[in-house]
């Protein structure tokens, strides 16, 4: 498969065909007043009915080249890079997912975070009875509540000696570490690189709907741990059923995996509740201070060095304020490419003509006649076609922020001319998103946690198909119900 900047490019090349081959349109928009809680709330949504083309001499094809900061194929990258303000995309966005993933690579550097875990095995027991559920829901609420994905490939090496030490095999653990993960984020309430990056886009209050998708996420994970306590329980008493049997040969020939974990310290307990601290403090923030994109990454940014001066005045492991740095470093870096897509795609959609409804665009004109073929559709199923489109557009698109930049300016807006609330909108956004992570071999977290594994992704596909499509039922029912009850 092409990388992802490859396909960003070969989108940006259609964009431009587009432009010399559509003609440009606008909308008007208008004020809706509505209540919320008890209040009266004003929003502004597209008319529908108002659509127009721009007279034939007035629609042109954007230039190869442009001059004076212009809009062009070869300026469409650095265009998008600069765009927008703290507040929103571009630049607010990039800025968030690079300071938010430096804060996270403090905290995981320190360590803290594995040895939890291996404290949490060691209360497991050999068993495993209570291991398997309690690591699926560890892991499903670090999707939800960190975003966490790649990270996952960490605790795929430390995880998948133990599950075939204990009887079970490495797709165990690769169901309860990286599966796990991609169920809380695609259902989170507050993933800050999914929900909180659609919901900002599309112009939804940041953190509002949580009642559902806490539901949402409650659901999945519940279903989610009990398939994989089915599972592992049938390869315990039958070890060569599984499909990974040949490939854990290796994991077995070693000698099994310490089981037990070192005690946590003072400082693991204060690093711990630091990060919890914080999360709360966001929430809080959010919710009676209306924090957005600036307050809640230097929230994190301050999470970050709260854990950071914790673990270096305590020495924990030797950890001094170089790692510390290194630790942010390395967590920036391991988000930068997410950020790159976020600028990127905002270049496409600039090339289209932005976003606004108001100015006249190519992307308008695209919009118009999707939500004219979308609009003869009963709105749930509109809705579910929202849904299958972010489903399928993930497979080339796997960055949940890149893919919330390049689709979001254009559901948000259909979602007002089908009828439908853009939370609904959000919410078939990140269903499509993250789940079919779960499967799709450009997805470099997943390739890494297989690889982890030792598991081949054919081998993996013809494991992980049925509980697929039980995620895709789950998910049709989950977005046609927030249609019904008007979510």
């Amino acid at each position: 498969m092409p990388d992802t900047y490859v396909i960003l490019f070969f989108v940006a090349l259609l964009a431009f065909a587009l432009t010399h081959l559509l003609p440009a349109g606008r909308f008007n928009v208008e004020a809706v007043v509505y209540t919320s809680a008890g209040e009266s709330v004003s929003r502004t949504v597209v008319d529908p009915a108002s659509f127009r083309y721009l007279a034939d001499g007035d629609s042109r094809g954007l230039p190869l080249f442009a001059e004076g900061g212009g809009i062009g194929l070869l300026n469409f990258v650095f265009e998008g890079l600069v765009s927008g303000s703290k507040w929103g995309a571009a630049i607010g966005v990039m800025a968030f997912i690079l300071i938010t993933g430096g804060a996270f690579g403090i905290i995981l550097k320190t360590g803290v975070v594995e040895q939890a875990l291996l404290k949490l095995i060691a209360r497991g027991g050999g068993d495993g009875k209570y291991l398997v559920p309690a690591l699926f829901f560890v892991f499903s609420l670090c999707g939800a509540v960190f975003g966490m994905s790649e990270e996952a490939i960490a605790f795929t090496l430390l995880v998948v000696p133990v599950m075939v030490a204990i009887g079970y095999d490495s797709i165990t653990a690769v169901l309860v570490t990286y599966v796990a993960t991609q169920i809380g984020f695609s259902t989170s309430w507050m993933n800050p690189f999914g929900v909180a990056i659609a919901q900002g886009i599309a112009g939804v209050p940041l953190l509002s709907g949580a009642g559902f998708r806490i539901g949402v996420w409650s659901l999945f994970t519940c279903v989610g741990m009990l398939y994989v306590m089915g599972y592992a329980a049938r390869i315990k008493r039958h070890p060569q059923h599984s499909l990974a049997y040949v490939s854990d040969a290796e994991f077995r020939r070693r000698s099994p995996a310490p089981i037990a974990g070192a005690a946590l310290g003072p400082a693991h307990w204060l690093i711990l509740l630091t990060v919890a601290g914080g999360v709360g403090w966001i929430v809080w923030g959010v919710a009676y201070k209306s924090y957005y994109l600036p307050e809640i990454a230097s929230q994190f940014f301050t999470m970050g060095l709260v854990v950071a001066l914790i673990a270096v005045a305590f020495r924990l492991n030797g950890f001094t304020a170089n790692d510390a740095a290194a630790g942010f470093r390395e967590g920036a870096q391991q988000l930068l490419p997410a950020a790159l897509v976020v600028g990127i795609a905002k270049g496409i959609v600039l090339m289209l003509g932005g976003d606004d409804p108001e100015v006249p665009s190519v992307l308008n004109t695209v919009l118009h006649h999707v939500g004219a073929l979308v609009g003869e559709l009963p709105n749930w199923l509109a809705a579910w076609g929202m849904y299958l489109f972010q489903s399928v557009f993930n497979f080339f698109i796997v960055s949940g922020s890149g893919q919330a930049a390049l689709t979001m300016p254009l559901m948000a807006p259909l979602s007002d001319l089908v009828g439908l609330s853009r939370q609904t909108a959000v919410l078939a956004f990140q269903l499509g998103d993250g789940l079919t992570n779960i499967f799709v071999p450009t997805s470099a977290a997943l390739m890494g946690c297989l690889g982890a594994a030792r598991l081949d992704w054919v081998i993996w596909l013809k494991f992980i198909y049925k509980f697929m499509l039980l995620l895709v039922a789950m998910a049709s029912v989950c977005v046609i119900g927030a249609v019904v009850v008007a979510y």
